[in-house]
């Protein structure tokens, strides 16, 4: 059974092109702060995923829901509004229920108020469409961003402390890779990961074809 004919043309286009062909990362280049700061070890990664993924998903409902209603001239506070809310919501069950993940992401929770994959979907993409395939885009880009920061994070965590997700992996007497818990190991392996996608997705800079 193909993805076509589960959820029609139109959103088996959505999900193919937010997941990988205009992935937000790779193909947009937003998001970059975030997966630059927080890559530095796999929890940190999932739980600011997770965060993104659902200020996503609860703005993609509210903007496409209310796209007719809301004035051309409010709608950038009326995102800023809705996407506040929900890093509220996310800040705080992080503080309730997983407050060292929460001291580890520290002020990048917040700084998801002007994540622009969040921003740049609502204003090029909820506001534009319905609730359906709104929604699917916000699940495809939220995939994308998770796939990216944890598959960086995997890399860092391991080579970087020689554990993963906080249990030793590595052998006592390996070498931790400085480099990779420092931010240049972030962008070493940002810039591998984004020359390898944009190769595989055929992504090619504007006016280049």
């Amino acid at each position: 059974m193909s993805l076509k004919s589960i959820l029609g043309k139109k959103g088996a286009k959505v999900v193919k092109d937010g997941a990988w062909k205009e992935h937000p990362i790779c193909a947009m280049t937003l998001g970059i702060c975030s997966a630059l700061a927080i890559s530095n070890m796999v929890a940190n990664a999932v739980a600011m995923s997770a965060g993104v993924i659902f200020v996503l998903v609860l703005t993609a409902v509210v903007i496409s829901s209310l796209r007719k209603l809301i004035p051309t001239r409010v709608r950038i506070i009326t995102y800023m509004i809705t996407i506040a809310s929900g890093v509220i919501i996310v800040d705080s069950v992080l503080k309730a229920f997983f407050p060292p993940v929460s001291k580890a992401l520290g002020p990048y929770v917040g700084l998801i108020i002007t994540n622009c994959i969040i921003m740049g979907r609502a204003e090029g993409f909820f506001a534009q469409n319905e609730v359906k395939l709104s929604l699917l885009d916000a699940l495809a880009n939220g995939f994308a961003y998770t796939y990216t920061l944890v598959s960086i994070a995997v890399v860092r965590e391991v080579l970087g402390f020689g554990t993963f997700m906080g249990f030793q992996v590595m052998p006592d007497g390996f070498v931790k890779w400085v480099v990779m818990a420092a931010p240049a190991g972030a962008f070493f392996l940002l810039g591998i990961f984004l020359w390898i996608t944009r190769t595989l997705a055929n992504i090619r800079p504007p006016g280049k074809g």
